[in-house]
């Protein structure tokens, strides 16, 4: 018995509709060989920088999270999801630890990509 597909919703179409964010550019910058998207949150809350937050840009922020996701990476290289941390500043009053998670799966064509998402996200 075959079963009909009711539903599918893309990566791509993710990216089209802001519900992830491709960041494989600075990525492969930062060492990574497959493509990379994070999660609209992790996008909101932790690269983009609030108003009134000095000393933070984004490029910054961004490369700081793809960093330390690269490192953790190379030391669970077995694993399909890892969790790793970095610091943010979200206020003047410093910085403060953000756990992450990267999840390896599939693209729409099939080859490996990553995903970066707070923990509670899927």
């Amino acid at each position: 018995m075959s079963e009909n597909i009711i539903f599918a919703y893309t990566r791509a179409q993710a990216i089209a509709d802001g519900v992830l964010v491709d960041v494989t550019k600075t990525a492969k910058e930062a060492g990574f060989k497959v493509s990379v998207a994070m999660t609209d949150t992790v996008n909101a809350e932790y690269v983009q920088v609030p108003a009134g937050v000095e000393g933070q840009d984004e490029e910054g922020r961004l490369w700081d999270i793809l960093w330390m996701c690269s490192l953790e990476a190379r030391r669970q290289k077995e694993n399909s999801v890892i969790l790793f941390s970095v610091l943010v500043q979200n206020s003047n009053k410093g910085p403060k630890k953000v756990d992450l998670k990267c999840v390896c799966g599939p693209d729409d064509a099939g080859a490996p990509c990553l995903t970066i998402m707070r923990p509670d996200e899927d």
